[in-house]
Formats: C-alpha cells, sequence, structure tokens
C-alpha cells in the first residue's frame, strides 16, 4: 500500500476532527496546484514523477536519520521498475527537476490556511499573538553553496559551513511559523522580514527583539492592516519625552523619527508616540517595554510585562526545529542551492505539520498546544509514517485506539515562572584548525 493511501485509510477511521493526520492537512489537490502554478507537473512517466519528490523531501525533514533512498523505500514512493530497485543517481535528478518552487508555495498555502486560525484561538484581550525572530541554518560545504548564502566571518576566518539566514512570523502560542523568508546570510534580517508584514492578522500584537525597532518597520505594520499593535524592549540609546504618566513606570512618550527612515519613506512623520513601560525582574537589569498598545486600562501595564516574555516561545521553536527535527546534525543535506531552498520550505512545512497534529492533541487533552511535547509527537509522526505504509487497514483502528489511550505521554508539566535561565556558553570554540573541504 503507498504511503498517501495508508494514511487516507487511517484518516477514514479517526472521524474525528480533534485527531487529525498529516495527509489531511496537506490536500492532494493542494499539490496538484502547487505543482501546476509553478510548471513543475511531471509530464512523462518516471520512477520518481513530481507530486512523489513532493513527499520524499518531507520524509526527508521528517526522518532526518536515514539516507535518502532509504527513505524512497520505506515510504514506498517510487513506481515500480524492471527490477524493483530506483538508481541512486534518479533521486538528486528528480528533486532538481522538481526545484524549491512547489515546496514553497505548499508552504504558504498551508501556513495562510493553519495559521490565522490557529492565532485566532489563541489571542491575548482579542489580539492575535505572533512574534517575528531570526535565526541561521547551516548547509552543506560546498563551493556553489558557499558562493550562494556565505557565511559568518571573523578573526579566526570565515565560518566553518555556509548559512543562511531564515526570519519567520510566528504564531506564539501554538509555534505554528505564518510566514517565512530566508536568503544569504549577508542580507540583514530586518530585510527579510518586512514581506512578512503582509501576513500578519488584524487585530494582533506582534512582538519582535530590539534588532527590529525601528519606524521604517513597526510603522510599517501598523499601516498594513487594522489594529496591528507591536511590542519591542527598548534599546539604550533610544530617546523619547514623556507626553503623558499613565501612573509609576508607565508612560506616553514620544520618538523623533530618524532622517535615514524618512529618506527611505518620505511619508513617515516626524514624530511617532508610544507608551513606555519600565519594569525590573529579580536577577537582570531594569528594562523599558515600548509597545503601540496605548490604552492603560485595555492592556494592564503587568499584562504586558508578562507577555513580551512569550516572544521566548519564538525561540524554543527554533530550538525544536533545530535540535529535534534536524536530530542536531552539522547541517541540512543539500549541495545544490536551488535544493538548499527545496529542503528548507520541507523542513519549514514538515514543522508545521507537526505543529498541526499537536493542536489536535491539545484539543483532546483540552490544554495549551505549548503544555505537548514536540518530540513526543515528532515521534509519534515518523512512527505512524513508517507503520502506515505496511499495516493491514483491519489494524488501523486498533492502532489509533492506543495513541488517544496514550496521549498523556505527550503532556508537559506546567512551566515554573519562578526559573530563570542566563545566556551562556556550554562549550567554547576549540584551538584546532579548521577543516575544509578538498
Amino acid at each position: 500500500m503507498a504511503l498517501r493511501d495508508a494514511l487516507l485509510t487511517a484518516a477514514d477511521y479517526i472521524g474525528s476532527a480533534q485527531v487529525d493526520n498529516v495527509c489531511k492537512h496537506l490536500p492532494v489537490e493542494w499539490i496538484e496546484q502547487a505543482l501546476a502554478a509553478t510548471g513543475t507537473a511531471t509530464l512523462r512517466r518516471r520512477r520518481l514523477p513530481a507530486e512523489q519528490v513532493i513527499w520524499l523531501v518531507l520524509g526527508m525533514a521528517l526522518m532526518r536519520d536515514r539516507p535518502i533512498e532509504e527513505v524512497v523505500t520505506k515510504l514506498d514512493l517510487a513506481l515500480p521498475g524492471a527490477n524493483g530497485a530506483i538508481a541512486r543517481s534518479a533521486i538528486p535528478q528528480a528533486r532538481a527537476r522538481l526545484g524549491g518552487e512547489p515546496m514553497q508555495w505548499l508552504f504558504e498555502r498551508s501556513a495562510q490556511t493553519s495559521s490565522k486560525v490557529s492565532a485566532e484561538a489563541h489571542r491575548y484581550r482579542g489580539l492575535s499573538l505572533y512574534g517575528i525572530d531570526g535565526t541561521t541554518l547551516r548547509v552543506a560545504d560546498t563551493a556553489d553553496n558557499r558562493d550562494e548564502f556565505g557565511g559568518a566571518s571573523s578573526p579566526r576566518g570565515d565560518s566553518g559551513y555556509p548559512q543562511v539566514r531564515l526570519v519567520c512570523l510566528m504564531v506564539l502560542r501554538s509555534h505554528q511559523i505564518a510566514a517565512a523568508n530566508f536568503g544569504p546570510y549577508s542580507t540583514s534580517e530586518l530585510k527579510y522580514a518586512l514581506p512578512l508584514l503582509d501576513s500578519i492578522s488584524d487585530r494582533s500584537l506582534t512582538i519582535v527583539d530590539r534588532g527590529f525597532f525601528g519606524a521604517l518597520f513597526l510603522i510599517g505594520l501598523t499601516r498594513r492592516g487594522s489594529e496591528r499593535h507591536w511590542m519591542s524592549r527598548a534599546c539604550s540609546h533610544n530617546k523619547w519625552r514623556v507626553i503623558e504618566s499613565y501612573g509609576r513606570d508607565d508612560a506616553l512618550v514620544e520618538m523623533d523619527v530618524s532622517a535615514q527612515a524618512r529618506r527611505k519613506d518620505s511619508s513617515l512623520p516626524q514624530t511617532w508616540r508610544m507608551r513606555a513601560v519600565r519594569y525590573h525582574r529579580p536577577g537582570h537589569q531594569p528594562s523599558t517595554l515600548l509597545t503601540s498598545l496605548l490604552d492603560p486600562v485595555a492592556y494592564p501595564a503587568q499584562e504586558l510585562v508578562a507577555l513580551y516574555h512569550e516572544r521566548w516561545e519564538l525561540e524554543l521553536s527554533y530550538d525544536e526545529l533545530k535540535t529535534d527535527l534536524l536530530d542536531r546534525r552539522e547541517s541540512i543535506r543539500s549541495k545544490k542551492p536551488n535544493t538548499v531552498r527545496q529542503e528548507i520550505w520541507g523542513l519549514l512545512l514538515a514543522y508545521n505539520l507537526v505543529r498541526l497534529e499537536m493542536e489536535c492533541v491539545s484539543a483532546e487533552a483540552r490544554l495549551p498546544p505549548t503544555r505537548i511535547s514536540f518530540l513526543m509527537a515528532l515521534r509519534l509522526i515518523r512512527d505512524e509514517w513508517l507503520w502506515s505504509v505496511d499495516s493491514r487497514p483491519g489494524a488501523i483502528p486498533g492502532h489509533l485506539s492506543a495513541l488517544r489511550r496514550d496521549l498523556k505521554r505527550f503532556i508537559l508539566p506546567s512551566r515554573r515562572a519562578e526559573r530563570t535561565y542566563p545566556r551562556a556558553v556550554k562549550v567554547k570554540m576549540s584551538n584546532y584548525a579548521r577543516k575544509r573541504p578538498l
């Protein structure tokens, strides 16, 4: 039984919308539309048609510990051949024919469909909660990848691997990625973040760190819709004037828009107003939050202080992406820029599919999605994919009933708000000479 047929058979037995599966989150018509929209549909019979390669890329993301040819075999993706085997050389050729555009189309369609629903389900005082932040991904150390993506430089020399800079817009309370943008390391996070603003819902609050603070970015965020708000932590060089005091450590302030920002966008005002909330957490330096939420009654200061620290959910999701999904491997597999992009879009899509499964589990358990273990959910998805390929339909109901009975295995204990983890380096850089590809 082919992978998709097995998963659809399993879906028929589930019945409940709360216990969905990966296949249901990625309808076959979306795959057909992605291939048609990007001009990559397979026109002649091949051992690995384009629609099967899409499932291969997802399998590569979900089964990081297995060679690519084993993923093809395990998921029963190749069409029957004369000797039942597929040449190893056919796999990279099939991936190159597919390219990255269909995976990007599928990710964006899936993210647009699911993230807004998720954001609306986990609001703060009627506002959908988003976060924007960046990270980097290592890619295979080849000349093509290094020329395309570059990497960090220091007095010690260039980075050991080429690096892709990635910026995501994320639903903070479910960790679903609503939009993403990535490319060469030399491009700033702010530049990658600007196109993501169009994916933010109206009546929302987007939390960003200090690196994204600026009139060009934040006023642009508020202008692109209705009631789109932001919150950030102030930098040490930020200067403002107090317009009105709302109470101790809470005030309406005014800040000058820099001449540099106004040269880039002449429509920006000379000044902009925001709210400044000063707070001090034990063991840390005093900090000030700046936000476009100006009403102190509708949005109490103490709630905003607690809310800002939900921004850390973005860091936790990047840890899930790189530590759990990528299995702490040094770099993603692809050796050419085109398939690097394909693999990254597949990775982001696979991450969202796991997160959608987690929302189904959290709904059944009546808990927030952050109380569900990503690692346990990922293991379930991996096992289900492999199990579904060879399973008889008659065994599916019992298997799914066992999964529901074991729901408690996914639930994490409540977080302890009093715990703090100052940033520290576990292992410092080695003094050994760097190894370069031959």
